[in-house]
């Protein structure tokens, strides 16, 4: 299922529409009154009488209008975000914990000694260097596959830097420089793969956590139901045949039953 196949709810983009249109109107006005309140301001302390000054209450008064006018506002921008998050499904978004997803993503994080990723190559190329990088964006590892045929590929990491030290659990990307035989760049998109196991809003967005990283909702791809797991699969067959070998035995037992008072009650028997 495509990430395209999940609903959105119309009234809340209608009510995130409105809320940004209102939001705006209401900064434009008050940076205008603002300006003219300080024009006004400034008009009045230089042609105050100096025997009646302005007075200092009423000044106070009103910046401390125009301040509550600007909390306002920003309490306006707190409630399109609440808006914004139930627009984009947070609820759906909680549904698919649980679920094996695909999303457009370079991240991975390293966890006992190792670290994936899912890169497609456009087409065949020549030439490919596969570059890792920390958090700070600084290249640790690079690595030249000999697999560069069009199509996906899977890179697996030790987790090891070039002078083969181990390195720090936390989280990495690739960057991927892929030529063809005449030197031309060859296109590709780095994946994430994997099952989701947490949601969390942050600065109005969602975040989905795909193998320890963490991925924006639209960033998703493709969603899947996981297959099941080699375990999962012997307990059911084994549950399956513990069942089928207690029915066999409970249609035995009452097969027997049967004859037993058959014998026992034919005249010719006895």
């Amino acid at each position: 299922m495509a990430i395209n196949d999940i609903g959105t709810n119309p009234a809340a983009t209608t009510a995130t529409s409105s809320s940004q249109d209102t939001t705006a109107l209401g900064r434009a006005r008050l940076a205008e009154n603002f300006d003219t309140f300080l024009s006004l301001l400034t008009t009045q302390l230089k042609n105050q009488d100096p025997l009646s000054p302005l007075d200092s209450n009423q000044f106070t008064q009103q910046i401390v209008q125009m301040t509550g006018v600007e909390q306002q506002l920003q309490t306006n921008d707190l409630l399109k975000k609440l808006v914004s998050n139930t627009g984009s499904g947070v609820s759906t978004a909680v549904s698919l914990i649980g679920k094996d997803v695909r999303a457009q993503s370079s991240d991975a994080a390293l966890k006992d000694g190792k670290a994936t990723w899912t890169y497609n190559l456009d087409r065949e190329a020549s030439d490919v260097k596969i570059d890792v990088l920390n958090s700070k964006g600084t290249v640790v590892r690079s690595i030249a596959p000999t697999d560069n045929k069009a199509g996906e590929h899977t890179f697996e990491w030790d987790g090891k830097s070039a002078a083969g030290t181990g390195l720090a659990e936390g989280t990495y990307s690739i960057k991927i420089t892929a030529k063809d035989s005449q030197g031309s760049a060859v296109t590709n998109e780095v994946y994430a793969d994997g099952l989701v196991t947490g949601v969390e809003q942050k600065d109005g967005a969602t975040l989905l956590t795909i193998n320890g990283t963490q991925v924006p909702w639209d960033q998703l791809i493709s969603i899947r139901q996981p297959a099941a797991t080699p375990a999962a699969s012997t307990a059911t067959d084994a549950a399956a045949k513990a069942a089928a070998a207690a029915a066999a035995a409970a249609a035995a037992a009452s097969s027997n039953s049967n004859n037993a008072d058959d014998k026992t009650s034919s005249p010719a028997a006895a």
